[in-house]
């Protein structure tokens, strides 16, 4: 089983930063690739950034220029730098990992944008 942890959500102005970390733990192989989601109020679950074992990255179009994905091998741990936030980022943000063709999520962070 793997474990992910999230943390770092909260409350923060419009054009203010966040920066969530996912920490996972159980059993993890060395080729893996993590993520950040997230859904709002009445909508879809949806990609924000993902990153390779390799440390390719990608971004949804709307977080792109203001977000940034990144990773700490040694610490199986993964994080997602918020800049410049607006309050359509308003949403439930969650970690995921997935390897060996399996997928797993974390709990979920709460990220609020508003002034």
């Amino acid at each position: 089983q793997v474990q992910l942890v999230e943390s770092g959500g909260g409350l923060v102005q419009p054009g203010g930063s966040l920066r969530l970390s996912c920490a996972a733990s159980g059993n993890i192989s060395s080729i893996y690739a993590m993520g950040w989601y997230r859904q709002a109020p009445g909508k879809q679950r949806e990609l924000v950034a993902g990153i390779t074992s390799t440390g390719r990255t990608n971004y949804a179009d709307p977080v792109k220029g203001r977000f940034t994905i990144s990773r700490d091998n040694a610490k199986n741990t993964v994080y997602l730098q918020m800049n410049s936030l607006k309050p359509e980022d308003t949403a439930v943000y969650y970690c995921n990992l997935v390897q060996r063709g399996r997928g797993y999520w974390g709990q979920g962070t709460q990220v609020t944008v508003s002034s």
